[in-house]
């Protein structure tokens, strides 16, 4: 798909907000593909990535229960999907209570930023405003993580 005729500030925002790359491919895409700054860069990707957090941490609950009621993928889908949250998330939880929360979203891994971060805080309950902050918390400390490895990885070149 050709996404030429988008600005690539929109691209970056849209990538970080999107579930598998985040800011974790966005940040990378942004400097080395279209040679934004780092700082812009950071910015875009960081703001792309609270996107989810702000439509999940409120929704996800009532979303979710409603699906279910109504549709058997459904189901399936969210059972799916909490029992994968709740196998990579429990062990960090029960050790490390809320703090885990923020561990799991700083640190850049695959599949564990804010998606993952935002549903795990739904699944154990941890208040949306905390889990907001916490989660908000994770992603910036992500964003300078790889904010730093990009501008390290680059420089190489």
């Amino acid at each position: 798909m050709d996404l030429s005729w988008l600005p690539p500030e929109l691209i970056i925002f849209l990538t970080g907000a999107s579930p598998i790359s985040e800011l974790r491919g966005a940040i990378p895409l942004a400097v080395g593909f279209y040679g934004l700054p780092i700082v812009k860069a950071f910015v875009l990707s960081v703001l792309g990535n609270l996107l989810p957090p702000i439509i999940l941490l409120p929704l996800l609950g009532p979303v979710s229960n409603f699906l279910i009621a109504h549709f058997l993928w459904a189901r399936w889908f969210f059972d799916w999907l909490f029992a994968r949250t709740r196998k990579k998330f429990s062990p960090r939880y029960e050790t490390l209570g809320e703090l885990a929360l923020f561990i799991f979203v700083a640190i850049p891994f695959p599949l564990t930023g804010a998606w993952t971060g935002s549903v795990a805080a739904f699944l154990f309950g941890i208040p949306k405003r905390k889990a907001f902050v916490l989660v908000f918390a994770g992603i910036l400390v992500a964003g300078l993580i790889v904010s730093a490895a990009t501008v390290g990885f680059i420089s190489w070149f």
